[in-house]
């Protein structure tokens, strides 16, 4: 259910880009991020900090591209936040000495610090890549294919989690093989 809802938008948006224009792609975008936001409010009664973040700009940058009629403040969006994402958890690892994705995850998976650290890391450069990949078709390449990128792009985001999800199941299977042989 999560999983639909995260794609939802973008779905939305990608048809009412070929049914009409950029413009109300963007209007679409942003009622269906609101809708979004509501229903997954509605699952966990709490939006995460990503959520927030999210909704703030698709709000923020799409009042802009609709107001000022300039659709590259919708194609920059992104950019500004994967940008942001990998900046802060960077900041965060190497220059405050936290990790936020153990900080929020850590309850739910227990993995060793160096497998926290690493996951950081890979986030840190999965963002930062997907914001210099948007940010070169949002500059380089016509709004079309701009959009077909985002839509046909969900690719690069489904390849890092499946990465993950194997990575971290590597070690969670030798954690409980640990914690069994302790009992």
């Amino acid at each position: 259910m999560k999983i639909a809802l995260d794609f939802f938008p973008i779905l939305l948006f990608f048809a009412a880009y070929k049914l009409a224009d950029i413009y109300t792609a963007t209007a679409v975008l942003m009622a269906a991020t609101v809708l979004q936001m509501g229903a997954m409010y509605a699952i966990d009664r709490k939006l995460t900090a990503m959520h927030k973040i999210t909704l703030a700009l698709v709000l923020g940058f799409g009042a802009l591209t609709l107001g000022l009629h300039d659709e590259r403040f919708i194609k920059w969006k992104p950019t500004v936040l994967y940008a942001g994402l990998a900046l802060g958890l960077g900041l965060a690892l190497w220059v405050w000495r936290k990790n936020y994705l153990q900080l929020l995850l850590g309850s739910q998976l227990s993995l060793p610090p160096r497998v926290w650290h690493r996951l950081n890391v890979a986030w840190v450069l999965y963002c930062a890549f997907m914001a210099g990949i948007n940010g070169v078709v949002a500059a380089f390449f016509s709004t079309e294919t701009w959009v077909n990128f985002k839509l046909w792009g969900y690719a690069f985001p489904l390849v890092f989690i499946l990465a993950q999800a194997v990575y971290i199941s590597r070690h969670l299977e030798a954690e409980d093989a640990h914690e069994g042989r302790q009992q």
